[in-house]
Protein backbone atom coordinates (compact mmCIF):
# COMPACT_ATOMS: atom_id res chain seq x y z
CA UNK A 1 0.00 0.00 0.00
CA UNK A 2 1.32 3.50 -0.84
CA UNK A 3 1.80 5.18 2.28
CA UNK A 4 1.75 8.84 0.89
CA UNK A 5 -2.17 9.18 0.32
CA UNK A 6 -4.35 11.54 1.19
CA UNK A 7 -6.58 8.87 2.57
CA UNK A 8 -3.89 7.35 4.61
CA UNK A 9 -2.83 10.71 5.84
CA UNK A 10 -6.15 10.96 7.19
CA UNK A 11 -6.04 7.95 9.08
CA UNK A 12 -3.37 7.71 10.65
CA UNK A 13 -2.99 11.56 11.19
CA UNK A 14 -6.62 12.28 12.81
CA UNK A 15 -9.45 10.52 14.23
CA UNK A 16 -11.22 9.99 10.68
CA UNK A 17 -11.38 6.18 9.82
CA UNK A 18 -13.36 4.55 6.56
CA UNK A 19 -15.41 1.62 5.79
CA UNK A 20 -15.54 0.13 2.21
CA UNK A 21 -18.96 0.97 0.19
CA UNK A 22 -18.99 -2.25 -1.74
CA UNK A 23 -20.16 -5.66 -1.48
CA UNK A 24 -17.33 -7.12 -4.31
CA UNK A 25 -14.69 -9.16 -2.01
CA UNK A 26 -11.90 -8.39 -4.43
CA UNK A 27 -12.48 -4.48 -4.14
CA UNK A 28 -12.82 -5.23 -0.49
CA UNK A 29 -9.34 -7.12 -0.82
CA UNK A 30 -8.21 -3.91 -1.88
CA UNK A 31 -9.85 -1.76 0.79
CA UNK A 32 -8.33 -3.58 3.32
CA UNK A 33 -4.80 -2.49 2.06
CA UNK A 34 -6.11 0.67 2.03
CA UNK A 35 -7.05 1.00 5.80
CA UNK A 36 -10.66 -0.08 5.84
CA UNK A 37 -12.13 -1.16 8.93
CA UNK A 38 -15.49 -2.06 7.90
CA UNK A 39 -18.14 -2.43 4.61
CA UNK A 40 -21.64 -0.72 4.25
CA UNK A 41 -23.78 -2.94 2.63
CA UNK A 42 -27.44 -2.54 1.35
CA UNK A 43 -29.76 -4.49 -1.04
CA UNK A 44 -28.67 -2.95 -3.84
CA UNK A 45 -24.88 -3.39 -3.41
CA UNK A 46 -25.40 -7.13 -2.93
CA UNK A 47 -27.18 -7.18 -5.73
CA UNK A 48 -24.15 -5.94 -7.94
CA UNK A 49 -21.51 -8.50 -6.14
CA UNK A 50 -23.51 -11.63 -6.75
CA UNK A 51 -24.46 -10.29 -10.35
CA UNK A 52 -20.12 -10.53 -10.40
CA UNK A 53 -20.14 -13.86 -9.03
CA UNK A 54 -22.99 -15.36 -10.98
CA UNK A 55 -21.12 -15.75 -14.61
CA UNK A 56 -18.23 -17.18 -12.65
CA UNK A 57 -20.55 -20.28 -11.80
CA UNK A 58 -20.81 -19.66 -8.54
CA UNK A 59 -21.78 -23.08 -6.89
CA UNK A 60 -22.99 -21.46 -3.32
CA UNK A 61 -25.35 -18.85 -5.29
CA UNK A 62 -26.37 -21.46 -7.78
CA UNK A 63 -27.70 -23.81 -5.26
CA UNK A 64 -29.74 -20.97 -3.58
CA UNK A 65 -31.54 -20.66 -6.34
CA UNK A 66 -31.82 -24.37 -7.27
CA UNK A 67 -34.01 -24.16 -4.15
CA UNK A 68 -36.52 -22.43 -5.41
CA UNK A 69 -37.57 -20.90 -2.48
CA UNK A 70 -40.10 -18.14 -1.23
CA UNK A 71 -39.04 -14.73 -2.93
CA UNK A 72 -38.21 -12.71 0.14
CA UNK A 73 -36.27 -15.93 1.53
CA UNK A 74 -34.79 -16.12 -1.41
CA UNK A 75 -33.35 -12.68 -1.66
CA UNK A 76 -32.05 -13.12 2.33
CA UNK A 77 -30.28 -16.12 1.69
CA UNK A 78 -28.58 -15.10 -1.45
CA UNK A 79 -27.76 -11.56 0.52
CA UNK A 80 -26.86 -13.83 3.32
CA UNK A 81 -23.74 -15.45 0.91
CA UNK A 82 -22.52 -12.23 0.00
CA UNK A 83 -22.68 -10.62 4.03
CA UNK A 84 -21.17 -13.77 5.23
CA UNK A 85 -18.19 -13.50 2.78
CA UNK A 86 -17.14 -10.19 3.84
CA UNK A 87 -17.38 -10.53 7.33
CA UNK A 88 -15.46 -13.15 7.31
CA UNK A 89 -12.89 -10.89 5.78
CA UNK A 90 -13.61 -8.13 8.40
CA UNK A 91 -12.87 -10.58 10.85
CA UNK A 92 -9.67 -10.32 11.81
CA UNK A 93 -9.73 -6.39 12.40
CA UNK A 94 -12.61 -7.22 14.61
CA UNK A 95 -11.45 -9.47 16.79
CA UNK A 96 -7.97 -7.66 16.92
CA UNK A 97 -9.96 -4.66 18.12
CA UNK A 98 -12.43 -6.05 20.63
CA UNK A 99 -15.44 -5.74 18.64
CA UNK A 100 -14.95 -1.86 18.18
CA UNK A 101 -14.44 -2.47 14.65
CA UNK A 102 -14.62 -4.64 11.71
CA UNK A 103 -18.45 -4.80 11.18
CA UNK A 104 -20.33 -5.61 8.16
CA UNK A 105 -23.59 -4.17 7.18
CA UNK A 106 -26.89 -6.66 6.81
CA UNK A 107 -30.00 -4.82 5.75
CA UNK A 108 -33.30 -5.21 6.42
CA UNK A 109 -35.67 -5.97 3.27
CA UNK A 110 -36.71 -2.37 2.48
CA UNK A 111 -39.84 -3.37 1.62
CA UNK A 112 -40.93 -4.10 5.17
CA UNK A 113 -40.35 -0.25 6.38
CA UNK A 114 -42.79 0.35 9.03
CA UNK A 115 -43.31 -3.60 9.86
CA UNK A 116 -41.75 -3.70 13.05
CA UNK A 117 -42.22 -7.61 13.92
CA UNK A 118 -40.75 -8.60 10.67
CA UNK A 119 -37.96 -5.85 10.93
CA UNK A 120 -37.25 -7.34 14.42
CA UNK A 121 -37.52 -11.33 13.59
CA UNK A 122 -34.76 -10.12 10.21
CA UNK A 123 -32.38 -8.84 12.75
CA UNK A 124 -32.12 -11.45 15.17
CA UNK A 125 -31.58 -13.86 12.27
CA UNK A 126 -28.69 -11.50 11.04
CA UNK A 127 -27.02 -11.49 13.98
CA UNK A 128 -26.64 -14.89 13.78
CA UNK A 129 -24.87 -15.12 10.82
CA UNK A 130 -21.16 -13.78 11.85
CA UNK A 131 -19.95 -11.79 15.40
CA UNK A 132 -19.60 -8.37 13.30
CA UNK A 133 -22.70 -7.79 11.58
CA UNK A 134 -24.29 -4.57 11.86
CA UNK A 135 -27.81 -5.00 11.32
CA UNK A 136 -29.22 -1.86 9.29
CA UNK A 137 -32.33 -0.61 10.02
CA UNK A 138 -34.21 2.47 8.35
CA UNK A 139 -33.91 5.89 10.12
CA UNK A 140 -37.67 5.96 10.29
CA UNK A 141 -40.09 6.07 13.52
CA UNK A 142 -40.53 1.99 13.21
CA UNK A 143 -36.67 1.56 12.31
CA UNK A 144 -35.95 3.41 15.45
CA UNK A 145 -38.40 1.22 17.53
CA UNK A 146 -37.13 -1.96 16.36
CA UNK A 147 -33.10 -0.33 16.85
CA UNK A 148 -33.81 0.04 20.71
CA UNK A 149 -35.17 -3.36 21.24
CA UNK A 150 -32.14 -4.85 18.97
CA UNK A 151 -29.56 -2.85 21.38
CA UNK A 152 -31.37 -3.86 24.20
CA UNK A 153 -30.71 -7.73 23.04
CA UNK A 154 -26.86 -6.91 22.17
CA UNK A 155 -27.81 -6.63 18.14
CA UNK A 156 -25.58 -4.14 16.66
CA UNK A 157 -27.05 -1.61 14.21
CA UNK A 158 -26.80 0.61 11.46
CA UNK A 159 -29.34 3.04 11.18
CA UNK A 160 -30.15 4.02 7.50
CA UNK A 161 -32.07 5.93 4.54
CA UNK A 162 -30.53 8.68 7.28
CA UNK A 163 -30.32 12.19 6.34
CA UNK A 164 -30.62 15.06 8.54
CA UNK A 165 -29.93 16.48 12.38
CA UNK A 166 -33.18 15.08 13.74
CA UNK A 167 -32.96 11.67 12.63
CA UNK A 168 -29.36 11.00 13.88
CA UNK A 169 -29.95 12.89 17.02
CA UNK A 170 -33.54 10.38 17.10
CA UNK A 171 -30.98 7.26 16.52
CA UNK A 172 -28.49 8.67 19.73
CA UNK A 173 -31.63 8.93 21.92
CA UNK A 174 -32.74 5.81 21.22
CA UNK A 175 -29.52 3.91 21.69
CA UNK A 176 -29.05 5.23 24.66
CA UNK A 177 -32.40 3.81 25.93
CA UNK A 178 -31.63 0.45 24.40
CA UNK A 179 -28.44 1.05 26.36
CA UNK A 180 -30.16 1.13 29.68
CA UNK A 181 -32.74 -1.58 28.91
CA UNK A 182 -29.93 -3.90 27.91
CA UNK A 183 -27.25 -3.07 31.30
CA UNK A 184 -30.47 -3.56 33.58
CA UNK A 185 -30.99 -6.93 32.27
CA UNK A 186 -27.06 -7.50 32.31
CA UNK A 187 -26.73 -8.02 29.02
CA UNK A 188 -23.90 -6.25 26.62
CA UNK A 189 -25.99 -3.28 24.54
CA UNK A 190 -25.07 -3.52 20.80
CA UNK A 191 -23.53 -0.77 19.08
CA UNK A 192 -24.68 1.94 16.60
CA UNK A 193 -24.04 3.62 13.58
CA UNK A 194 -25.63 6.59 12.82
CA UNK A 195 -25.77 7.03 8.93
CA UNK A 196 -26.12 10.60 7.08
CA UNK A 197 -26.59 9.85 3.48
CA UNK A 198 -24.80 13.67 2.77
CA UNK A 199 -24.77 13.08 -1.26
CA UNK A 200 -28.32 12.07 -1.05
CA UNK A 201 -29.78 14.89 1.07
CA UNK A 202 -27.14 17.21 -1.40
CA UNK A 203 -28.97 15.66 -4.74
CA UNK A 204 -32.34 16.24 -2.96
CA UNK A 205 -32.08 19.70 -1.81
CA UNK A 206 -30.63 20.48 -5.49
CA UNK A 207 -33.50 19.78 -6.72
CA UNK A 208 -35.75 21.68 -4.58
CA UNK A 209 -33.57 24.54 -5.15
CA UNK A 210 -33.48 24.12 -8.79
CA UNK A 211 -37.87 24.26 -8.50
CA UNK A 212 -38.24 27.06 -6.52
CA UNK A 213 -35.21 28.80 -5.13
CA UNK A 214 -33.10 29.88 -7.83
CA UNK A 215 -31.08 32.09 -5.72
CA UNK A 216 -29.28 29.07 -4.03
CA UNK A 217 -25.99 28.18 -6.33
CA UNK A 218 -24.34 24.67 -7.08
CA UNK A 219 -21.92 26.07 -4.73
CA UNK A 220 -24.33 26.52 -1.61
CA UNK A 221 -25.65 22.86 -2.45
CA UNK A 222 -22.39 21.63 -1.77
CA UNK A 223 -22.69 22.91 1.34
CA UNK A 224 -25.89 21.64 2.65
CA UNK A 225 -24.98 18.07 3.50
CA UNK A 226 -21.45 18.98 4.59
CA UNK A 227 -23.97 21.86 6.99
CA UNK A 228 -25.44 19.42 8.32
CA UNK A 229 -22.97 16.78 9.35
CA UNK A 230 -21.08 19.41 10.63
CA UNK A 231 -23.61 20.60 13.09
CA UNK A 232 -24.46 16.69 13.98
CA UNK A 233 -21.11 16.41 15.18
CA UNK A 234 -21.17 19.18 17.19
CA UNK A 235 -24.65 18.05 18.67
CA UNK A 236 -23.17 14.34 19.19
CA UNK A 237 -19.81 16.02 20.59
CA UNK A 238 -21.79 18.05 23.35
CA UNK A 239 -24.26 15.90 24.52
CA UNK A 240 -21.63 12.49 24.74
CA UNK A 241 -23.65 10.57 22.64
CA UNK A 242 -22.37 6.88 22.08
CA UNK A 243 -23.71 6.37 18.71
CA UNK A 244 -20.89 7.11 16.21
CA UNK A 245 -21.76 9.19 13.19
CA UNK A 246 -21.33 6.78 9.31
CA UNK A 247 -21.07 9.74 6.32
CA UNK A 248 -22.10 7.95 3.18
CA UNK A 249 -23.07 8.32 -0.49
CA UNK A 250 -20.36 10.99 -1.04
CA UNK A 251 -20.31 13.05 -4.17
CA UNK A 252 -16.87 14.56 -4.18
CA UNK A 253 -13.78 14.92 -2.33
CA UNK A 254 -15.29 17.76 -0.75
CA UNK A 255 -17.07 16.06 1.43
CA UNK A 256 -14.22 14.40 3.17
CA UNK A 257 -12.02 17.17 2.86
CA UNK A 258 -14.38 18.99 4.96
CA UNK A 259 -14.91 16.79 7.63
CA UNK A 260 -11.41 15.42 8.02
CA UNK A 261 -10.32 15.44 11.71
CA UNK A 262 -13.62 14.18 12.73
CA UNK A 263 -14.24 11.23 14.77
CA UNK A 264 -16.48 9.84 12.73
CA UNK A 265 -16.65 7.05 9.77
CA UNK A 266 -16.46 8.06 5.99
CA UNK A 267 -18.05 5.28 3.99
CA UNK A 268 -15.96 4.92 0.63
CA UNK A 269 -16.89 3.53 -2.83
CA UNK A 270 -14.22 2.24 -4.47
CA UNK A 271 -14.41 5.23 -7.37
CA UNK A 272 -14.46 7.54 -5.07
CA UNK A 273 -11.44 5.78 -3.56
CA UNK A 274 -9.27 7.19 -6.23
CA UNK A 275 -9.89 10.65 -5.08
CA UNK A 276 -7.88 10.09 -1.87
CA UNK A 277 -5.69 7.73 -3.12
CA UNK A 278 -4.46 9.04 -6.92
CA UNK A 279 -5.13 12.95 -5.76
CA UNK A 280 -3.96 14.71 -2.88
CA UNK A 281 -5.73 17.27 -0.80
CA UNK A 282 -4.26 19.79 1.59
CA UNK A 283 -3.36 17.95 4.74
CA UNK A 284 -5.43 19.89 7.65
CA UNK A 285 -8.11 19.27 9.95
CA UNK A 286 -11.25 21.45 8.69
CA UNK A 287 -14.17 19.89 11.01
CA UNK A 288 -13.79 22.59 12.78
CA UNK A 289 -14.05 25.31 10.03
CA UNK A 290 -17.17 27.38 9.95
CA UNK A 291 -19.94 26.66 6.69
CA UNK A 292 -19.45 30.51 4.76
CA UNK A 293 -22.40 32.40 7.06
CA UNK A 294 -23.88 33.73 3.49
CA UNK A 295 -24.35 29.95 1.94
CA UNK A 296 -25.75 28.80 5.05
CA UNK A 297 -28.00 32.25 5.12
CA UNK A 298 -29.34 31.47 1.55
CA UNK A 299 -29.77 27.64 2.41
CA UNK A 300 -31.79 28.48 5.97
CA UNK A 301 -34.58 30.42 3.13
CA UNK A 302 -35.28 26.47 1.77
CA UNK A 303 -37.90 24.46 4.64
CA UNK A 304 -36.64 21.20 2.77
CA UNK A 305 -33.13 22.60 4.26
CA UNK A 306 -34.31 23.88 7.69
CA UNK A 307 -36.09 20.39 8.31
CA UNK A 308 -32.89 18.62 7.90
CA UNK A 309 -30.64 21.28 9.55
CA UNK A 310 -32.70 21.89 12.65
CA UNK A 311 -31.93 19.61 15.73
CA UNK A 312 -36.08 20.28 15.82
CA UNK A 313 -36.88 20.31 12.32
CA UNK A 314 -38.80 16.82 11.99
CA UNK A 315 -40.26 14.47 14.31
CA UNK A 316 -39.60 11.08 14.22
CA UNK A 317 -43.11 10.86 12.56
CA UNK A 318 -42.37 12.70 9.76
CA UNK A 319 -38.87 11.08 9.19
CA UNK A 320 -40.62 7.94 6.77
CA UNK A 321 -42.21 11.49 4.63
CA UNK A 322 -39.25 13.26 4.07
CA UNK A 323 -38.89 13.60 0.59
CA UNK A 324 -35.30 11.86 -0.03
CA UNK A 325 -36.50 9.36 2.17
CA UNK A 326 -39.02 7.54 -0.25
CA UNK A 327 -36.67 7.65 -3.10
CA UNK A 328 -33.71 5.94 -1.06
CA UNK A 329 -36.24 3.28 -0.03
CA UNK A 330 -38.01 2.70 -3.74
CA UNK A 331 -34.36 2.67 -4.87
CA UNK A 332 -33.16 -0.30 -2.61
CA UNK A 333 -36.24 -2.49 -3.01
CA UNK A 334 -36.39 -1.97 -7.25
CA UNK A 335 -32.25 -2.02 -7.76
CA UNK A 336 -31.62 -4.24 -4.98
CA UNK A 337 -34.04 -6.09 -3.24
CA UNK A 338 -36.48 -7.09 -5.63
CA UNK A 339 -33.97 -8.08 -7.98
CA UNK A 340 -32.36 -10.94 -5.36
CA UNK A 341 -36.12 -12.55 -5.48
CA UNK A 342 -36.27 -12.37 -8.97
CA UNK A 343 -32.99 -14.31 -9.48
CA UNK A 344 -33.70 -17.25 -11.53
Amino acid sequence: MNDNTYLNWVITNTKTSWWHDSADVGELSVALERGAVGVTCNPYLSSVALAKCRPKGDQEIEAVIAQRLPAEQQAEALMKIVVTRCAGMLLPEYQRTGGATGYVCAQVNPSRTGDRAAMLAMARRFHQWAPNIAVKLPGALSGLDVEEDCIAEGITTALTVSFTVPQVLAIAERHRKGIARAKAKGIKPGRCYSVIMIGRLDDYLREVAHDAHPNVSESDIRWSGLACTKRAYQLYRERGYESELLVAALRGPYHLTELAGADVIMSIAPGPQAWFVKDDHPREERIDREVPPDALERLRQMPEFVKAYEPEGMSPKEFIGYGVTQRTLSFFVEAGWKLMEGYK
